[in-house]
């Protein structure tokens, strides 16, 4: 009798298997070996692939990041779109993902919710973002002759980090239908940033604040 196929563990599959678990009882394992025990895994196969549970959270979130990356560079679109829609493109579409999984976020962030910038899960996909927006920054400096017309990068990463912190928390406390208040904030935010960076009119900062202050305060 030919004997049962062993399943592959990849990375992947442990990340499914966590997420699972932190799903169907609300916390995360109590420890690696009871974790391994009740998937059938031999610990030494878990630490091949994850060192503990910390990076098996950050992973998720590289995850997203890349996911999302991936199906932008599918968009026949995308090359030839501006970098104001190359980011708008990408918030769309990551907060998408995240909707797909919004009951493990929501979990994931829940005892975070007034502050994610000092998140240690979000560590690799602040990286991973940030490396992202400056390509983006970069690419239109390379634009404009004059030095004193270019962007400064790090300054410009760091904005659209703590704008997608924010869009993350507004999201999370959004609950209009298919989230369509997010679509708003994200269309209004980038427009927004790229609005500042380009040094004119206040209009669309105003309109942003308005937006904001009645959405969260009224």
């Amino acid at each position: 009798m030919a004997s049962a196929k062993k399943t592959v563990i990849t990375d992947a599959k442990i990340v499914e298997l966590y997420m699972d678990h932190v799903l169907e009882n609300g916390a995360v394992p109590t420890s690696i070996y009871k974790f391994c025990k009740e998937n059938k895994l031999k610990e030494e196969e878990f630490y091949a692939h994850f060192g503990s549970f910390d990076t098996i959270q950050q992973s998720i979130w590289s995850r997203f990041f890349e996911s999302t990356l991936t199906l932008l560079k599918k968009n026949e679109q995308y090359e030839s779109m501006t970098n104001e829609e190359r980011m708008l493109t990408y918030f769309f579409t990551f907060f998408e993902n995240l909707t797909l999984n919004r009951s493990y976020v929501l979990f994931a962030l829940k005892e975070h919710k007034n502050s994610f910038e000092g998140l240690a899960q979000l560590k690799g996909l602040r990286k991973d973002f940030k490396d992202f927006t400056t390509k983006l920054i970069r690419e239109r400096n390379e634009e404009k002759n004059l030095k004193i017309l270019k962007y400064n990068e790090p300054l410009f990463s760091e904005g659209a980090w703590l704008q997608l912190l924010f869009l993350l928390k507004f999201w999370m406390e959004d609950g209009s239908p298919g989230f369509e208040k997010t679509d708003i904030a994200i269309e209004k935010s980038v427009t927004t940033i790229f609005q500042i960076f380009e040094n004119t009119s206040l209009e669309k900062i105003i309109d942003f604040g308005k937006f904001l202050y009645k959405e969260k305060f009224v």
